[in-house]
């Protein structure tokens, strides 16, 4: 099993997507790594990330977005993580696409520096490297940082959820469960996934011990778990 480090860099612009553009031209917020992007049925795309600086304008950007959907932040000590639901641009659509068509499997979480370069780990036979990245060369760049030999290392945050508990985790987003204060209660989310509030209460129990209980941090930006 062979793995790449490599740097992606858009050319031209500070993001691979507007909503990253907006939050890279502010110097209140800082980009942290994306621990999870995927798309949904319909089309729209959801979003883990981190971030710190200045919540209050990372949320009023979010809020005034015209490709966010909706969101959730939570977090404190300077580091807080969304969970965002928006429209992916067609760009950003190729490269979510072929990141799950690829047989060579991206480590999460991705890294994002300052000037919107993207730090990737790909993991796999090496003959599938250059097929992970989406058919738009003449937008971004490619540096190779290092190679070798190693075993997968990646930390995938929804790793452990079934697809109902995704199911209910996007239902209470969408509804406005996790704003504050909060738009929706576990009877809306039931009723808008089909069960009874009481297992509502019970999968958020078990999601939110599962994935935000992953990335406390202790004395700044410390690694989950």
């Amino acid at each position: 099993m062979r793995y790449v480090r490599i740097r992606v860099t858009p050319r031209g612009r500070a993001a691979f997507h507007p909503l990253g553009e907006r939050l890279a031209e502010d110097p209140d917020v800082i980009r942290g790594a994306i621990h999870q992007m995927d798309l949904l049925a319909d089309g729209t795309g959801v979003m883990l990330a981190e971030a710190r600086g200045d919540q209050e304008r990372y949320e009023e950007i979010l809020e005034t977005s015209e490709h966010v959907l909706d969101f959730a932040v939570t977090g404190a000590e300077g580091w807080w993580y969304s969970y965002t639901h928006f429209e992916p641009t067609p760009l950003t659509e190729r490269m979510v696409r072929r990141r799950e068509e690829s047989e060579a499997v991206m480590e999460m979480p991705v890294e994002v520096e300052e000037d919107g370069s993207l730090l990737i780990t790909l993991v796999g036979d090496e003959a599938n490297f250059a097929d992970a990245m989406p058919p738009d060369a003449d937008v971004y760049d490619v540096e190779m940082l290092s190679t070798g030999e190693r075993p997968p290392e990646g930390d995938d945050p929804f790793a452990d959820l079934t697809g109902r508990q995704r199911e209910i985790l996007d239902a209470a987003v969408r509804l406005g469960y996790y704003r504050n204060p909060r738009d929706a209660t576990h009877e809306d989310v039931a009723e808008r996934v089909g069960t009874t509030p009481s297992t509502v209460g019970e999968h958020l129990r078990k999601i939110e011990s599962r994935v935000f209980s992953r990335f406390v941090r202790e004395g700044g930006r410390a690694d989950p778990d």
